[in-house]
């Protein structure tokens, strides 16, 4: 039998969704070997957010499975009121898988999605929005810009064929620093990425005064919520490697890939950028000078195959 009154009874208001959700997904599994500084990176992604982010958002952080430690910083971020939803999986999911479910549960109209190894500058998101809401039929807008796959932009450029109001520009729009600094630190060679840099183009697209950049990138950008649920599920059935498939079913569709002319977020990948150092307040143990044994090729690619394997024994789900 009940005893008294619900309180909530008595609530007249409730608290309202912003317009804006910023999803971030976290994968930490343990703080060690590739995941040695997972954490810092964590940190670093989600302190850069709250201070390069003036505009008013909710933060939604997806937790695909990491470690205890992991776990216990980002409640504890929650109960500090800095996450306003925190959702917990036990076992990883994919990225995909997290999309699925992120993506469905977001709040807001707007969906601002981010690895958790983002860094974000001044202007990301303003900038990403300006673009979405200017642009008609919009699939997503990433804040970095990059030169990706032109199979994926193919329906960003018809529409710009059969648009009057809008121009275009083939040419070298991203500066080198910038294309640079993105590709080497993937682990691409540099000659490689220099070649690349010298024998491809940018396209330019100019639309009511705004300008952007053809294309996008899944590891972070703005879009209508609505959108992306119509391209739901994903399901994926492994954890990487199959995250162009929210890229392809946009373009299929006829939705316009976007990116911002400026770089306004970085991918970090697992290690902190030696110029975030003393933000994460850690110190790498610095390289001896010279050749190492563990520098020849051969023994690299064991060692690297070794660990993988491990990696997927214990950490396959």
């Amino acid at each position: 039998m009940r005893s008294g009154q619900n309180p909530a009874k008595f609530v007249e208001t409730v608290a309202r969704p912003m317009r804006v959700t910023v999803i971030v997904v976290s994968y930490v599994p343990f703080l060690a070997g590739y995941f040695a500084e997972g954490l810092d990176v964590l940190r670093i992604c989600l302190d850069s957010l709250r201070r390069n982010t003036p505009e008013p958002y909710d933060l939604m952080v997806f937790d695909n499975g990491s470690a205890p430690e992991v776990v216990s910083f980002l409640e504890a971020l929650h109960r500090a009121g800095q996450i306003e939803y925190l959702l917990l999986s036990r076992a990883n999911l994919g990225k995909g898988g997290a999309w699925d479910i992120a993506f469905q549960a977001a709040p807001g109209e707007i969906v601002a999605y981010a690895d958790g190894d983002v860094f974000f500058d001044s202007g990301w998101l303003s900038r990403g929005l300006k673009i979405l809401e200017t642009f008609p039929r919009v699939g997503m807008v990433s804040s970095r810009p990059l030169r990706t796959e032109p199979e994926l932009t193919s329906a960003t450029l018809k529409w710009v064929e059969g648009e009057d109001a809008a121009e275009v520009e083939r040419g070298r729009f991203i500066p080198w620093e910038v294309f640079r600094e993105h590709d080497v630190n993937l682990g691409q060679d540099e000659k490689a990425v220099r070649d690349r840099y010298e024998s491809t183009d940018d396209i330019l697209i100019r639309y009511r005064e705004v300008e952007a950049l053809a294309g996008a990138v899944h590891w972070q950008f703005v879009a209508y919520r609505d959108v992306l649920r119509q391209h739901l599920p994903l399901s994926l059935d492994r954890p990487m490697g199959q995250v162009r498939a929210l890229d392809r079913r946009l373009n299929e569709n006829g939705y316009l890939r976007l990116m911002t002319t400026e770089a306004l977020v970085r991918h970090m990948g697992n290690t902190v950028p030696d110029d975030l150092r003393s933000t994460a307040l850690i110190r790498r143990a610095p390289r001896p000078d010279g050749p190492r044994l563990l520098d020849w090729a051969p023994l690299r690619r064991l060692l690297l195959a070794v660990h993988n394997q491990i990696f997927r024994w214990y950490f396959r789900s």
